[in-house]
């Protein structure tokens, strides 16, 4: 049996859409009832899954999105508006994780590109999304931040640091929406078998198996139940809250 999340026509931004825990959450949304509008930096990505809603039966709307350009997060929000008349969810889960490597050996770039589009990406469509829902009447937002949102793992200093911030961007835009009807949480997965997961362990679906104290990767479902959760009314007293979804790894 289904949960009923009481989504039906709430209109839901979801960023990262195109592939692994955006995709399925894009997807598991539409079946719930809601209106999701996609936005993906791979654009053939993004128009295969609104074919895929589409074609389901469901309501779904594509922009090709680079969140790390404000003027793509405000465009993104703006179609939301335009079609559909408001905004009452968002799941910012649009991230990047570039080589493994020690802080000395790590690219400019990679710094550059991986808070650009990990951290400002989330603070950019927050920005254009807390003022589209305080137009609508209120609203939730789940940032998807990560497990080293809470803890360290080396050679990803530049990672870390923008998982972390994502937490204490998502607590403080809590406290500044708390009366104002917008609830803002984050989602810390663990490891989680998805197209970027597979792309680090070159396939290898039980390579972290041992560092998880459930001794299994997560599934993208698993992630989706969680962010359907805390965009709907059952999660109404939570807010500026981080929830682990990592098999016990946050316990150790």
């Amino acid at each position: 049996m289904n949960p009923d999340y009481q989504l039906q026509d709430k209109v839901i931004i979801v960023t990262g859409g195109g592939s692994g825990m955006g995709r399925d959450a894009s997807l598991a949304l539409a079946r719930a009832g809601a209106r999701v509008v996609i936005g993906n930096r791979n654009a053939r990505a993004g128009a295969d899954l609104l074919e895929e809603i589409v074609a389901a039966g469901g309501q779904a709307l594509f922009r090709a999105t680079d969140v790390s350009r404000p003027a793509d997060c405000q465009a993104l929000v703006a179609l939301a508006m335009e079609k559909y008349g408001r905004v009452d969810g968002a799941f910012n889960n649009a991230g990047l994780q570039r080589e493994f490597t020690d802080v000395h050996e790590t690219p400019v770039e990679d710094f550059s590109d991986v808070i650009d589009i990990n951290l400002k990406g989330i603070l950019y469509m927050m920005k254009y999304e807390t003022a589209a829902m305080l137009q609508s009447g209120g609203g939730a937002i789940v940032n998807n931040a990560s497990i080293f949102g809470l803890k360290a793992m080396p050679k990803t200093a530049y990672y870390v640091a923008s998982k972390h911030g994502i937490v204490g961007a998502t607590r403080a835009a809590a406290l500044d929406y708390a009366t104002r009807g917008i609830r803002v949480n984050a989602i810390c997965p663990g490891p989680i078998k998805t197209p970027s997961f597979d792309r680090v362990t070159g396939g290898d679906a039980h390579m972290y198996d041992d560092g998880v104290p459930m001794h299994r990767v997560g599934q993208p479902q698993e992630v989706s139940a969680a962010v359907l959760w805390l965009l709907s009314g059952h999660s109404s007293y939570i807010t500026g809250a981080t929830l682990s979804v990592d098999g016990g790894m946050s316990a150790e």
